[in-house]
């Protein structure tokens, strides 16, 4: 990871340090709470009982898993009021020319601010030093993502692949 830091008008973005990690695991389970809550709720109950069950250990075990020198993923902090607020990751792939957005999050209670924008900004502007020609990011297609998806578009991402998982009981 580049040890990269870029000031915005009220936060700063810098690389993330492991000791970071806790304030990290905060900001995302609170991001995705509401994620996990609409996914059950499309699911239903007992769907999600089997499908969802393990979805916030795995995923803090997935956060955790970026700070790895051999995870390929970069990591990078946003900082509001000496506060970790928010967080993005970033692949490189220098084989393909592709960067990938990939676990990111911002606080609930500093969104709104445009801090996930500017860390979306920020790793495009990685990606594009480093060479890449192309950027991707996969995110949800359901009610819980949308305020994602407008971020995701503010810096320009607009060509989509839909794909639908669906489910059933047996």
């Amino acid at each position: 990871m580049q040890n990269q830091t870029q000031s915005w008008p009220n936060f700063l973005i810098r690389a993330a340090t492991n000791d970071d990690l806790p304030q990290l695991q905060l900001i995302r389970q609170a991001a995705f709470t509401p994620v996990f809550a609409s996914f059950r709720a499309i699911l239903g109950d007992e769907i999600a009982a089997v499908t969802q069950a393990n979805d916030d250990a795995e995923q803090a075990d997935y956060l955790a898993s970026l700070f790895a020198p051999d995870s390929g993923w970069e990591l990078y902090t946003a900082v509001l009021s000496d506060k970790i607020v928010g967080f993005v990751s970033v692949q490189l792939n220098d084989k393909t020319g592709v960067g990938e957005i990939g676990l990111n999050a911002v606080h609930p209670e500093a969104a709104g601010q445009g801090i996930g924008t500017a860390l979306y900004q920020f790793a495009l502007d990685r990606m594009k030093a480093a060479g890449m020609r192309v950027a991707t990011v996969g995110t949800g297609g359901d009610p819980s993502h949308a305020p994602a998806r407008r971020a995701y578009e503010k810096v320009g991402f607009s060509a989509q692949i839909p794909s639908v998982y669906m489910y059933r009981l047996l």
